[in-house]
């Protein structure tokens, strides 16, 4: 679960770079190495295109403040697990951050430790892992892209997406491997009202999805020269895109005429890996992305929402963002029965789909 100019438009090469730069220091597993390096394996979206997301911001600031240098990696939040999973008896990243279903399915797998970031109290119980293992970092929301020239009025439903003008224009990125993908998922089986009817109708839906795509980031920029005319995405990474993709309109489906449009929180939630290389640093910049200044700046820098209760954002993106927000129905999908029968969503996706 790639806010943002490109989720994950340097991926490969970031990875390569890192790859390269790592191979001759295998991760120790040592909480009191003193090199000045913290490495983090994040979904897309939160670094800009430019160099002015986010996370460019405060890993500049963070640096300057501890010395310590980080090192970044990015791609679905399924891919990052994956990737965590495979490095696991060569540990190499200190933090991950991805989007839900995938930080539980971190904490199941046993790759996070227990650590609640200094600010993590300012998040509201609920919405921090009971384990105490992950913590959200910054709030967003699922929802789809359209291009605002070609489609004036956005898609009022589902089923506004099955009309013939939308074969081979229309794209989601997939599920089971990355966090907005799967997201759409289960999106369709709350509008639907369960897995047996959404699966049907992304099967028909399935007619005019151009195929699978592992970055939800990458689709953006085709909605925006038309080469899509609809995506799936979220509200923080499009809103940033927004700023350099003059054609993106943000919008939510609902399920059926007169019903009011939906979506729900899909927070890139962050954990401190374990056995990583260098795990006080990677408790400090946890400690730093969620102080008052960062978080101050998840709305005016990256175009999200703070994580905690006790900042209120007033820029400009914060009023737009509250604005494209109103009248929206909010739900809260079961993280748990997600997690416990993820395999099972995906191949039911799978075979409605013939993915």
């Amino acid at each position: 679960m790639s806010i943002r100019p490109s989720r994950a438009a340097a991926a490969g090469a970031a990875a390569l770079s890192l790859s390269l730069a790592l191979s001759g220091c295998g991760g120790t597993g040592s909480a009191s190495s003193g090199d000045k390096v913290v490495t983090v394996y994040s979904a897309d979206g939160l670094k800009g295109e430019k160099g002015d997301g986010w996370y460019d911001r405060q890993f500049k600031a963070f640096e300057k403040k501890t010395g310590i240098e980080v090192k970044y990696v990015e791609g679905g939040s399924g891919e990052m697990v994956q990737r965590a999973v495979r490095e696991k008896s060569n540990t190499q990243a200190d933090v991950l951050v991805t989007l839900p279903p995938f930080i539980q399915q971190a904490d199941s797998k046993g790759l996070l430790e227990k650590y609640e970031p200094e600010g993590a109290d300012k998040v509201p119980a609920k919405e921090r892992a009971a384990s105490g293992r992950w913590t959200p970092l910054v709030n967003n929301y699922f929802g789809f892209i359209r291009n605002t020239k070609e489609l004036e009025k956005a898609p009022a439903t589902w089923d506004d997406l099955l009309d013939s003008k939308f074969k081979g224009k229309l794209q989601y990125s997939t599920p089971g491997v990355a966090g907005d993908g799967t997201a759409l998922l289960l999106k369709a089986v709350h509008d639907f009202g369960g897995r047996e009817p959404a699966m049907e109708y992304l099967g028909k839906l399935q007619k005019n999805n151009v195929g699978p795509s592992s970055s939800t980031s990458k689709l953006a920029p085709k909605v925006d020269k038309g080469e899509l005319l609809v995506a799936n995405g979220d509200v923080q990474m499009n809103h940033a895109q927004s700023h350099s993709m003059p054609n993106l309109g943000i919008w939510f489906p609902a399920k059926e005429k007169g019903a009011k449009p939906s979506t729900f929180a899909l927070p890139y939630a962050a954990g401190l890996v374990k056995g990583g290389p260098r795990t006080e640093n990677g408790k400090k910049l946890l400690d730093f992305l969620l102080g008052e200044e960062p978080q101050r700046e998840v709305s005016s820098v990256g175009g999200g929402f703070t994580v905690r209760s006790d900042i209120t954002a007033h820029d400009a993106n914060a009023r737009a963002l509250a604005e494209l927000m109103k009248g929206v129905e909010i739900f809260r999908p079961d993280w748990a029965d997600v997690e416990k029968n993820f395999d099972s969503y995906i191949d039911d996706w799978k075979e409605a789909t013939g993915s």
